[in-house]
C-alpha cells in the first residue's frame, strides 16, 4: 500500500474518533496501518480480533487482503474494502458488457470513439471509475473523506500489482481533498465529462449494498453540497455531467437533466453541454 501521507487528518471535532480505531490482523504488516493511524489522528490498537472489540464500533483494519472498514462485535457483517481484482468487480471486468453498461452509456461511450477524460468528483470506492477506465477513459478521481480515500488508495495499489488490472489502474489518478476546489481552479472545459455520485439515503435491500451503506453512513454521512457539486461540474465539463441517483429519487436541485439512463435500483441523470465528438 502507498504511503498515507497524502491523507488529511480528521477534524478535532469529528465524532469518528469515538467510534473508529485502526488495527491489524496477525498476518498483516503493521507499519502502514500504524502510520495511517498517526496520519488520521485515530487510536492504534495493534493486533486485535474485530469480533472481540467492544470500545469501538468500527475499525480501519489491515489484514492479508488489504485495508478494510470492519464493524466490530459478534455477528457483524464482513469487511468493506475497495476490491477490483476479484469478487463483483473482477467478474464485471471480465463479463460486464463493455460500453453497454449503464454508466458507460450515461457517459456517452456508445456515441464517440474518442478517449474521454472523466472527472469522478465523488469517487467513493471507485467502482464506476474502474469500469470507465477499463473501457479506455482517462480518470481523475477525488475522494475528500480521508477514511474512504485510504480504502480506495489501498484497493488501487493492490490492483496495480495484478497483470490484468494494472493497465486499467494506470488510467486512474486519485487525489485527496475536495473536488469543488479543483473544479473552481480548473475552469471551463477542464475535462470532457464530470461524474457525480453523491451520498444519499440508500433504500436498496440487497445485503452488499446494505452492508456498505451502513458502514459508509457512519463514516461519511450525506453530501449536503450536492447542488453545488452539480453547479461547479457544469462549469468544468466540456461535453456533459452525469449524476447517479436512486431510481425513484428526485433530481439534484438545479437544472433539470435532459436525459436519463435507468437501471433496476439506480439511474443516471445526464446534463449535456454540447455533442460528443464522433
Amino acid at each position: 500500500m502507498p504511503s498515507p501521507s497524502s491523507h488529511t487528518e480528521l477534524p478535532d471535532s469529528s465524532s469518528l474518533r469515538h467510534i473508529l480505531a485502526v488495527a491489524h490482523s496477525p498476518l498483516a504488516e503493521p507499519g502502514v496501518a500504524r502510520t495511517l493511524a498517526t496520519e488520521l489522528g485515530l487510536d492504534w490498537l495493534g493486533v486485535v480480533a474485530p469480533k472481540q472489540v467492544r470500545d469501538w464500533g468500527l475499525l480501519l483494519f489491515m489484514d492479508e487482503h488489504g485495508l478494510a472498514l470492519q464493524q466490530t462485535g459478534k455477528g457483524a457483517p464482513g469487511p468493506v474494502r475497495a476490491e477490483f481484482v476479484s469478487g463483483k468487480m473482477g467478474y464485471r471486468r471480465e463479463h460486464g458488457g463493455g460500453a453497454g453498461q449503464l454508466v458507460a452509456r450515461a457517459v456517452g461511450m456508445q456515441k464517440t470513439r474518442a478517449p474521454l477524460q472523466v472527472l469522478d468528483a465523488t469517487a467513493g470506492l471507485g467502482q464506476d471509475a474502474f469500469v470507465l477506465a477499463s473501457l479506455g477513459c482517462q480518470m481523475t478521481l477525488f475522494e475528500r473523506n480521508p477514511i474512504i480515500h485510504a480504502l480506495l488508495a489501498d484497493g488501487l495499489y493492490r490492483a496495480s500489482l495484478n497483470e490484468a488490472c494494472a493497465p486499467i489502474v494506470a488510467r486512474m489518478t486519485l487525489h485527496s481533498g475536495n473536488s469543488l476546489d479543483w473544479m473552481n481552479q480548473a475552469g471551463p472545459e477542464a475535462v470532457d465529462v464530470v461524474y457525480l455520485d453523491p451520498m444519499f439515503p440508500h433504500r436498496d435491500k440487497s445485503a452488499l449494498v446494505k452492508k456498505e451503506m451502513q458502514v459508509f453512513r457512519q463514516v461519511v454521512g450525506d453530501d449536503d453540497d450536492a447542488s453545488q457539486l452539480l453547479e461547479d461540474a457544469l462549469g468544468c465539463a466540456r461535453y456533459r455531467v452525469v449524476v447517479k441517483r436512486p431510481r425513484k429519487a428526485p433530481a439534484i436541485a438545479g437544472p433539470e437533466p435532459a436525459a436519463r439512463v435507468e437501471g433496476k435500483s439506480s439511474r443516471y441523470d445526464i446534463y449535456p453541454i454540447r455533442a460528443l465528438p464522433t
